[in-house]
């Protein structure tokens, strides 16, 4: 129990130091701050350090050592303009000297406070020292956990560096998910579209529109839906479809994992090719391998998705009848073309970045003194050079990875594969707004959840981030 106290007491006085943290922790933990601060009062007016003060500072200022200090404060700021070739009006120079000797009588105060008190008596109530001294007892820190323990966790959380760091992340991620929300809901409430005529057809009745939108609260003001889409992405209510008045947050739960079995495979596949590929186009350049390479990933990057998939559409299935030409669950082969098509691009990427990479490590002093000692070339590359050189490949295969979570459109619609990407695009047309915002909050959260992994990684892969995240 004492280490936990000592934990907290030490975490809550560094938060302090930090204003947004501090922030949080009074939204956090109210009722706590709520007590200590009663406390806080009660204290300063019980220790008499105000009164005791204020004594002091009305002494000091009747004083003949008060008007010699004005003198001395009058003369030094005059002789700095003077030196500096300032010219100051006579109010802004009296301004500057008022504040400048309360800044020295109050130091004086200080001093003579000390001299007379003591040490202890001189300091001031801290409301940090009141708020952690509620650690002390047993009933307020039974008190301070419980009424505040969002607070609490928070505090527990600051005091590790993976914690703190992963904390700030999601907070930030939270930001990020309100305003794309903002944005892109401001953008289709000001888009012509009129989901209403477009669904109900040219010839719907005034009356017909004004219920539809009554239903679905498209007559409020701008304002007002805006506070209920926030309200409703809190409670993970996104709403009902306008057209099959389906449930969207269900929707995109049954979406979800086809478009991540395709996205896995797409990425394993592409990894498979794209770092053997890189690695020997690095460790040969300027030879007919790496020109053979650095031509077929150019043709991957430049081949669009949709062509590339109809044309194994026609040789797989139609010609030869080898593949399914359609997404099925029920069949694992038809997962095999879809896979092709989205990590041709990828492995085009990867297989580029892999090579720029290795190629700018393995001239480092490093690789050549390995090379020296004698290591053989495989474990030159493999055990010194291509873990140094995985950071920007890890960057890469993240953002593709995370875009291609959000959902291949084109490549869906080709393969008639019902994932998120189809789903949101077949959508935004209506304009189905509840879907669009959905998938819009479903992009980012998982661009920035792949981002996170990503920079987590990152602390494996260099141990200079990882000290540096040690002393953040």
């Amino acid at each position: 129990m004492g280490r936990f106290k000592e934990i907290l007491a030490v975490n809550a006085v560094k938060i302090f130091r930090r204003p947004l943290y501090c922030a949080a922790l009074v939204l956090l933990g109210l009722p706590v701050h709520f007590a200590a601060l009663l406390l806080y009062l009660k204290r300063r007016r019980a220790g008499g350090w105000l009164e005791r003060r204020r004594r002091i500072l009305q002494d000091l200022g009747g004083s003949g050592e008060a008007r010699s200090l004005r003198e001395q404060v009058e003369r030094q700021l005059r002789n700095k303009l003077a030196f500096l070739g300032k010219a100051v009006s006579e109010r802004r120079f009296a301004q500057e000297a008022a504040a400048l000797y309360g800044a020295r009588l109050a130091e004086r105060a200080d001093e003579e406070m000390l001299r007379r008190y003591g040490d202890e008596e001189a300091r001031p109530v801290r409301y940090v020292s009141v708020f952690t001294g509620l650690l002390n007892h047993p009933a307020s820190l039974v008190f301070f956990c419980v009424a505040g323990l969002p607070m609490t966790l928070v505090i527990l959380v600051y005091g590790g560096a993976y914690a703190k760091y992963i904390f700030e992340r999601v907070m930030m991620m939270v930001f990020v998910i309100f305003g794309v929300t903002f944005l892109v809901f401001s953008i289709l409430y000001m888009s012509p579209l009129d989901a209403a005529r477009n669904i109900l057809g040219p010839t719907a009745t005034a009356e017909q529109i004004g219920s539809f939108n009554h239903i679905y609260g498209l007559d409020q003001s701008y304002p007002a839906q805006l506070v209920n889409k926030f309200k409703n992405l809190l409670t993970f209510n996104l709403g009902k479809t306008y057209m099959g008045n389906e449930d969207v947050f269900q929707a995109i739960l049954r979406k979800f994992p086809v478009t991540l079995q395709v996205t896995f495979y797409s990425l394993l596949l592409a990894l498979l090719i794209a770092l053997p590929a890189g690695i020997v186009s690095a460790v040969r350049p300027n030879t007919i391998s790496d020109y053979l390479l650095m031509f077929v990933a150019l043709l991957g990057l430049s081949i669009p998705n949709f062509w590339l998939g109809l044309m194994l559409i026609n040789e797989f299935s139609i010609q030869n009848a080898l593949l399914p030409a359609t997404y099925s669950p029920e069949n694992g082969k038809s997962l095999i073309m879809p896979a092709i098509v989205l990590g041709t691009g990828l492995s085009a990427t990867v297989t580029r970045m892999t090579r720029s990479s290795l190629l700018e490590v393995i001239n480092q002093d490093y690789i050549v003194t390995a090379r020296a000692k004698g290591l053989s070339s495989r474990r030159v590359i493999m055990g010194h050079a291509l873990p140094n050189a995985m950071i920007p490949i890890v960057t890469v295969v993240g953002l593709q990875f995370g875009a291609m979570l959000g959902g291949a459109a084109v490549t869906e619609k080709v393969f008639n594969i019902n994932g998120i990407g189809k789903y949101v695009v077949d959508k935004q047309f209506v304009p189905d707004i509840p879907v669009v915002l959905a998938g819009v909050v479903y992009i980012a959260i998982v661009i920035s959840l792949v981002n996170l992994g990503v920079d987590i990684l990152y602390t494996f892969l260099d141990p200079r981030i990882k000290s540096k995240l040690k002393n953040y």
